[in-house]
């Protein structure tokens, strides 16, 4: 049989985490109090194994330990010189802050993420695209209310869970979080806008949650365009109203400016002026009506960047169904949130791959496929560029040296 055309002296995982630094990893660890009183347990190995039981979709601490006692003669080229109990992994989680993992996020992220996963390299988004953040959460439910508080009651059985809200930004150019904060479930969303980290024409695209006249204003301040879905029932003032029609009668658009006005708790008056854009959304037969600071941009454009926002729920679809966030490593606050940040550097570091191949993968299949030979000896962009290269030199072998076919008499 022939030689595998992929082979590579390492394991796929080795090549994965060359795109890490382990010594601004130990750096960063030691700024953070991460490696006092460590003596073999250090922030680099710690980080090596959950990425590894994140990639494999590993549920408890004993699928991480029976797994890499399997592979033991692998982990060397890991750079991996023990072999960690679910004791010493569990205490690591407990004790190691979740501020170094988020750290070492950040740094990841300002490493690669113009260089390798800004979309607007490669010259084929509206020019908007690249000025354009995204804001939005998701919750992850946990078995426990104690850690982080949840919303309501299930309905029949009237416990209560505990949940964890990642509020996410991201550039919707790129499709990674720019920016991350953890709270309870209960908490409201409206504290994520903050014009103070926003510069002069920026676009914020945000779901009503985030509706905030008092930080719209600050927003029109700076400069900085946003657009968001309307709020039923709100109260506000004609100024002009304009409707335009398809050459079959039907709404086309309809163009609102409009003035709203609300009391703050101390008394102050707030009046905001704005542009209601309404449209028929087709595929879901009903009427949307869109809040934005903008006057002048066409509607189109406007109804555009609203219908980007999407991006951002499907990178929660894409973490929550290729990495393992239903169960957690950890009964603490801090293993949790360890986990989500190690969830989001193997997110990451895969989209940073999946960037570098010519050939075209959703990253479902991807991950997939690199969970499933994350230790096997083979050149990850060769594999993934051409994956049925081995298959095809085989069936040509084959061809051109049938096997002899033995008989029964002479």
């Amino acid at each position: 049989m022939p030689k595998s055309n992929h082979f590579i002296g390492q394991p796929l995982y080795n090549q994965i985490i060359k795109l890490l630094d382990k010594s601004k990893i130990l750096r960063i660890s030691r700024q953070h109090g991460g490696e006092r009183y460590i003596k073999r347990f250090d922030s680099w190995t710690h980080l090596v194994v959950m990425l590894y039981a994140v990639i494999k979709r590993f549920d408890s601490l004993r699928e991480i330990s029976a797994s890499l006692q399997a592979e033991a003669r692998k982990l060397c080229h890991l750079g991996i010189l023990i072999m960690p109990s679910r004791s010493t992994l569990s205490d690591a989680n407990r004790r190691r802050s979740e501020s170094i993992f988020e750290a070492i996020y950040r740094d990841l992220y300002d490493t690669y993420h113009y260089r390798l996963l800004s979309d607007s390299r490669r010259g084929k988004t509206p020019k908007w695209m690249k000025r354009l953040q995204i804001i939005d959460s998701t919750t992850i439910t946990l078995f426990s209310n104690i850690i982080f508080k949840g919303v309501g009651r299930h309905p029949k059985t009237g416990k209560k869970k505990g949940g964890i809200k990642v509020h996410t930004v991201i550039q919707a150019n790129e499709g990674v979080p720019s920016d991350i904060k953890f709270t309870s479930a209960a908490t409201n969303d409206s504290f994520m806008l903050k014009p103070s980290s926003l510069n002069k024409g920026d676009i914020v695209a945000m779901d009503r949650a985030y509706l905030d006249y008092g930080k719209f204003e600050e927003l029109i301040q700076i400069g900085v365009i946003y657009v968001t879905k309307m709020k039923k029932r709100l109260k506000y003032s004609i100024q002009e109203d304009m409707m335009y029609q398809t050459p079959d009668g039907l709404m086309e658009v309809r163009l609102q400016r409009v003035i709203f006005t609300k009391e703050q708790p101390n008394k102050e008056i707030i009046t905001h002026q704005a542009r209601i854009i309404t449209y028929p959304d087709v595929a879901k037969r009903k009427l949307i009506s869109l809040l934005t600071n903008d006057m002048d941009t066409d509607p189109s454009e406007i109804i555009a960047i609203y219908r980007q926002r999407w991006a951002i729920e499907m990178l929660f679809k894409q973490i929550k169904q290729n990495f393992p966030l239903k169960y957690f490593y950890g009964e603490s606050a801090n293993a949790i949130k360890i986990q989500i940040w190690v969830t989001l550097i193997a997110n990451l570091l895969l989209m940073v791959m999946q960037r570098s191949l010519k050939r075209s993968w959703s990253f479902s299949g991807l991950a997939t496929m690199v969970r499933i030979t994350l230790m096997y000896y083979v050149d990850f962009y060769s594999l993934f560029n051409h994956p049925e290269k081995d298959w095809e030199t085989r069936l040509k072998a084959t061809a051109e040296s049938p096997p002899m076919q033995l008989a029964f008499f002479d």
